[in-house]
């Protein structure tokens, strides 16, 4: 039975020790290409087991403790913001109390026990249900959050406040300090929340680009709106100035300026005109226009962008793994750690019970291992987005990491850092059979998707052809041409130089020989692409090194790498050729190999990183980890310093939360810090991280 992809909308995951505890139930089910992200709610798996249905994995999650949402969700009163607003309402009394007491001027209603013990059970009892049943479901996951500290922090305390109501002892009293962490502790979740939000911000941009409706033309010309998702390839709409392109497609009449710049990077509108092609989610910003639906669904290029960046999101870096290992033992450490604190407070320096309970519980609170579980998350979260934004596309997070680490850019030439919309400049024709060529060229040139290839045959249909051919067996050999043989037995080979076994006098491009016969000669002009320059020299101005790889001929070769300002480049090399030298300068420093065609496919997947342009070939866009959206060159230096900011961004924030419970977990323990202030830490470090994560949006590269 094949696989399917479920996607499910998973409610009440806080930090990453959430995520986890819902990844290993899913793994532990035999379900494969696990991925759960916390920040947008998402779980998704590959179920190819038909004894374990959909249900009882809704199940199961929900007995973890989460909520499985539906497409379309209630509202729900008792929301987390109502939560914190009630739970607040009834602290803030404790708390003047408190600090009144502090200087001797609180009321003696406040002090009055009985009135604590009310105002304290609206925030304990919310406390109680909110992180315990949290706390609760991640240890059924096998990965204890950080509920689980708060959870028994307040709950000792308030256990401890009982304890001294019935004896009647005042030194006993820790009602505001219940309340206070609860509180506290709401506050920091609700401001992560907020935070996160804006982390994940590129989705849903990307997301609210796409169309809900369309304007379908019927046979018989009516216009007929209809949902976005019952778009069906070969439709004919109808888009009219202001519209949202609501699916990918060719445009059949009228033209138009066309804004793509949240889909490529480009900030200019684009000019369509007719066999342009249409981007699903582009804003028709002038004319109206009649397209043909060519893609829809998931097939379009907005649902791929959008598929990518929540899998790049999703996937971890190796830089997360230290902290991941450290996040699944931090909570029983951190337990052992308060219960060590007690124990040796009370009996071995002589502090009173009270005291050292005190301690204990500021241990608890102040701890914080979700600003662990945040740290990678958030930053991948803002990079991915940002160089979504930018028109680069990254497979995996992973790649954001790798992508910081390049010092070696090989381009291919052809198609990468020229147009690859060649001009046939001179044709000749050595035996005189025009038409015949001509035809043999543009029908072989149908076999292929490389960019000589579309461009020939563009040239060839406005030139005269020969009306009849015999019937060809046609097969393209990578790096070399393409080779037909016709049913009388002859073969013809179309390729370049190193087709002819002495090229001393010809002067061309590409050559069509009929066994060792020459029947045309083509000369081919192409334009360098626009900004290749100017990306050179900045990356050369980050330290990177930058090479040419083509199998075009040395003298172009050469032209172009002066042009340019690259010093070292490789000629006329065939795909195994490009192989040997990918992997001899990747001896040197981490390289990144940017193709489009299939014959650079190898050469892609052979680099440190392979970076593809979304015109190119299938096989290409598969074999690379980087996919830049309109073939645009100009964007990698950008792209190169964004990465290395999300690198450093998460290095910073692993720093911190690492830092601050190394600091804080010991001076809690001494005593130094009441559990009031500690829950007040915590949360701060939360909010450091984060708040970290969300500068790196903003940062200049």
């Amino acid at each position: 039975m094949g696989k399917e992809l479920i996607e499910l909308k998973v409610d009440g995951m806080d930090c990453n020790n959430c995520a986890m505890s819902i990844s290993r139930y899913l793994e532990r089910k035999g379900l494969e290409d696990v991925f759960v992200n916390f920040q947008t709610k998402e779980v998704r798996f590959a179920s190819g087991n038909g004894d374990l249905g959909l249900d009882k994995i809704k199940s199961g999650i929900e007995k973890l403790g989460y909520t499985v949402l539906e497409e379309e969700p209630q509202p729900v009163f008792w929301t987390f913001e109502k939560k914190l607003l009630v739970s607040a309402l009834f602290t803030l009394p404790l708390l003047l109390g408190h600090l009144l007491m502090m200087v001797g001027w609180a009321p003696a209603w406040l002090m009055n026990p009985w009135v604590q013990l009310g105002l304290t059970l609206p925030p304990f009892v919310i406390g109680v249900v909110h992180f315990g049943s949290s706390a609760l479901s991640s240890l059924r996951g096998g990965v204890p959050n950080m509920d689980v500290l708060i959870f028994l922090g307040s709950t000792a305390a308030f256990v401890y406040s009982i304890f001294g109501l019935v004896l009647q002892n005042p030194d006993y009293y820790f009602f505001e300090t219940v309340a206070t962490i609860i509180t506290l502790v709401l506050l920091g979740n609700w401001l992560e929340k907020r935070a996160v939000a804006q982390t994940t911000s590129a989705i849903g941009e990307l997301t609210q680009l796409q169309a809900t409706s369309a304007r379908r033309i019927l046979p018989s010309g009516q216009l007929v709106e209809i949902p976005q998702k019952e778009l069906q390839i070969g439709m004919l709409l109808q888009i009219n100035e202001g519209d949202r392109i609501p699916a990918d497609g060719t445009l059949l009449q009228g033209e138009g300026l066309v804004d793509e710049s949240m889909l490529t990077g480009e900030s200019m509108p684009a000019a369509k005109e007719l066999s342009s092609e249409l981007i699903g989610g582009s804003l028709l910003l002038k004319g109206n226009l009649q397209m043909k639906v060519t893609a829809s669904g998931k097939n379009t290029v907005l649902e791929q962008m959008v598929e990518l960046v929540k899998t790049a999101q999703q996937d971890k870096p190796p830089i997360q793994q230290l902290a991941d290992k450290i996040s699944a033992i931090f909570v029983p450490a951190v337990v052992g750690i308060s219960l060590l604190t007690f124990l040796l407070g009370h009996f071995a320096f002589g502090l009173t019970a009270t005291q050292a309970l005190l301690n204990a519980i500021a241990v608890l609170v102040i701890s914080c291992p979700c600003a662990m579980g945040l740290a990678t998350p958030t930053a991948v979260m803002v990079g991915v987005g940002r160089l979504a934004k930018l028109g680069v596309l990254i497979k995996g997070g992973r790649t954001v990491e790798q992508l910081a680490t390049i010092k070696n850019i090989v381009f291919d030439k052809t198609g990468t850092l020229t147009t690859g919309k060649f001009r046939v400049e001179k044709a000749e024709y050595p035996t005189g059979e025009m038409k015949k060529a001509n035809s043999l060229v543009w029908a072989m040139e149908q076999y292929s998707s490389h960019p000589i290839a579309v461009s020939l045959r563009e040239a060839l249909e406005g030139m005269p052809r020969a009306e009849t051919l015999p019937a060809l067996t046609v097969e393209e050999e990578r790096g070399i041409g393409m080779t037909a043989v016709d049913e009388t037995g002859i073969r013809y080979r179309l390729g370049s130089k190193r087709l002819l076994e002495n090229d001393a006098d010809c002067d061309g491009d590409i050559f069509l020989l009929r066994e060792r016969e020459v029947l045309a000669i083509f000369k081919l002009g192409d334009d360098l692409k626009k900004g290749v320059s100017e990306a050179i020299q900045a990356l050369e101005g980050q330290g990177r090194n930058s090479f040419i790889l083509s199998g075009d001929r040395a003298d172009k070769t050469q032209i172009l790498a002066e042009k340019i300002g690259v010093k070292e480049y490789h000629a006329e090399k065939l795909p195994a050729e490009k192989l040997s030298i990918i992997k001899n300068i990747s001896e040197k420093h981490p390289t990144a190999m940017v193709g489009d065609g299939i014959n650079d496919a190898p050469a892609l997947a052979q680099a440190d990183l392979g970076i593809s342009l979304s015109s190119a070939s299938q096989v290409a866009i598969q074999s690379a980890k980087v996919i830049l959206l309109k073939g645009r060159i100009d964007v990698l230096p950008e792209a190169f310093g964004i990465a290395e900011k999300t690198v450093q961004t998460i290095r910073q924030n692993l720093f911190w939360a690492f830092a601050y419970n190394i600091v804080a977990i010991p001076i809690a323990a001494m005593g130094f810090l009441n559990p009031m202030w500690g829950a007040l830490f915590m949360a701060f470090s939360d909010v450091v991280v984060i708040g970290n994560s969300i500068r790196l949006k903003y940062k200049k590269v």
